[in-house]
């Protein structure tokens, strides 16, 4: 966890004992339950860890602020970022219950008492959040389509309510179809390992009517 240590030098102890636990935790349970490539798994803390707390980079989550996270697969971005922001309440789905169960075992092992986790398809989901983060589960625009409706209109930071989305590559087209206006973060301004150099955080704000 060196790296999420050398990006974020102001962490409390119990916040680098949670990141140090993590790795150890992950390992056991996808020995179990398949949740991260195995292949991948020697970059946990650069590409899971790191990765999802780029969203931590670019916004600087006020206590209080409800966070959903669609597709979290074993719990990214969304663990992580409980961890960084403990005062915010997370609510982590996936439709996939046995990666849920590990989210949970997850949760319960480090004391996180500011996550939930569901096995739930987020079109079937009423609560509303601030912001809703994820970690390219599909394109832009049909994902936009399940979780408008969820974005609460109670405004509290500088970047608008709406989605924070964790993708890499050459965004021109898939952000071209949703007719929406994207900011663009490129993670390469704010990590400097070459996995992050076509990485991105986009925030798209969504404004109900």
């Amino acid at each position: 966890m060196d790296q999420v240590f050398k990006y974020f030098p102001d962490l409390t102890a119990q916040q680098k004992e949670r990141f140090l636990a993590m790795e150890e935790l992950y390992a056991f349970w996808n020995a179990q339950i398949n949740v991260i490539s195995r292949k991948d798994f020697q970059f946990f803390a650069e590409r899971h860890v790191l990765h999802s707390l780029g969203i931590a980079k670019v916004i600087n989550f006020k206590d209080g602020t409800t966070i959903l996270d669609v597709g979290t697969g074993g719990g990214f971005p969304g663990i992580p970022l409980a961890v960084m922001f403990p005062e915010c309440d997370f609510h982590l789905v996936d439709s996939t219950t046995k990666k849920i169960k590990v989210v949970q075992e997850v949760v319960s092992a480090l004391g996180l008492t500011n996550v939930r986790a569901e096995a739930i398809r987020a079109e079937k989901l009423d609560d509303e959040y601030e912001f809703i983060v994820s970690r390219a589960v599909t394109r832009l625009a049909p994902f936009l389509g399940w979780i408008e409706k969820n974005v609460s209109r109670n405004s509290f930071h500088d970047l608008s309510n709406g989605v924070l989305y964790l993708k890499g590559g050459d965004l021109a087209e898939e952000i071209a179809e949703t007719g929406r206006k994207v900011k663009i973060f490129d993670l390469s301004d704010y990590f400097e390992e070459a996995f992050f150099e076509t990485k991105k955080v986009l925030h798209i704000p969504i404004r109900k009517k």
